[in-house]
This record gives C-alpha cells, sequence and structure tokens, in this order.
C-alpha cells in the first residue's frame, strides 16, 4: 500500500505537508507549569547560578523563558511571570483587598499560575529562591 497519496496522514515529518507556515503558539499554563516543575526537579543545572544580592532581588534568566530569583530578607518585589515555585526559603504573595492588605505564603514544590503580575515579599530571616516562567 502506497500511503505517499496520503500526505496529510503520514506527513513525513513536516509541520505542514502543504508548505503553510505553522503559527507559533505561546505555551500554554500547563506547558509552564511542567517547565518549571521540571527545572524545580533538577538544581544540579542551575543551583551554580544563584546569585545573593542583601540589596535587592536578583533575576538569572535560564533557557526557554524561565528564570530564578534570589529574594534577600525583607525584600519584596513585581513577578510577572506565568507560572512559579518556591525552592527554597520563604516566599509571601501580597494583595490588596477591600479588608487590607493580605500576605499568603507560597508553598516549596508547588507551582503557582498567575493571572498577573503578583507582588511577592520575603518575610523570613533568610534568602529565598524562586523559579518562573512565562
Amino acid at each position: 500500500m502506497d500511503l505517499s497519496v496520503v500526505p496529510d496522514l503520514t506527513m513525513r515529518g513536516q509541520d505542514d505537508p502543504h508548505g503553510r507556515a505553522a503559527a507559533v503558539r505561546p505555551p500554554t499554563a500547563g506547558q509552564l507549569a511542567a517547565r518549571v516543575r521540571a527545572l524545580a526537579a533538577r538544581p544540579d543545572e542551575w543551583w551554580r547560578l544563584v546569585r545573593f544580592d542583601a540589596d535587592r532581588p536578583r533575576d538569572v534568566p535560564l533557557d526557554g523563558g524561565a528564570w530564578l530569583t534570589t529574594w534577600p530578607p525583607g525584600h519584596g518585589g513585581t513577578v510577572h511571570g506565568g507560572v512559579s515555585t518556591l525552592v527554597a526559603g520563604e516566599l509571601a504573595v501580597v494583595a490588596m483587598t477591600e479588608r487590607g492588605v493580605t500576605e499568603r505564603p507560597l508553598r516549596a514544590n508547588r507551582v503557582r499560575v498567575h493571572a498577573g503580575p503578583q507582588a511577592l515579599t520575603n518575610p523570613g530571616p533568610a534568602f529565598a529562591v524562586s523559579l518562573h516562567a512565562r
């Protein structure tokens, strides 16, 4: 049976057998979460890049639209990423509500999906390290 006459089924490794350009789509929240979780599981690939600066949070870019952030004690900032996870230390999400300012702690090794910019702060006595992707 000659399947070369059915290019839509066999595609022979092409993105589109008709030669059309495939649209590049941004990664989904699930794909970003899987990326961050996989990075968090392999600290030997990125831990050497961690830099501790007592004056401000430091971002270090990683491959594939991901980055890590080190947070000095008592410092905070805004994260514009789609997903994040805490790998060391303490971080809290700061939110303004009708009752005032609230802080909700981030749990280590859980991936959090952000609908928009998130204000994070390090309430702990030690540095915190987080991974992010967008």
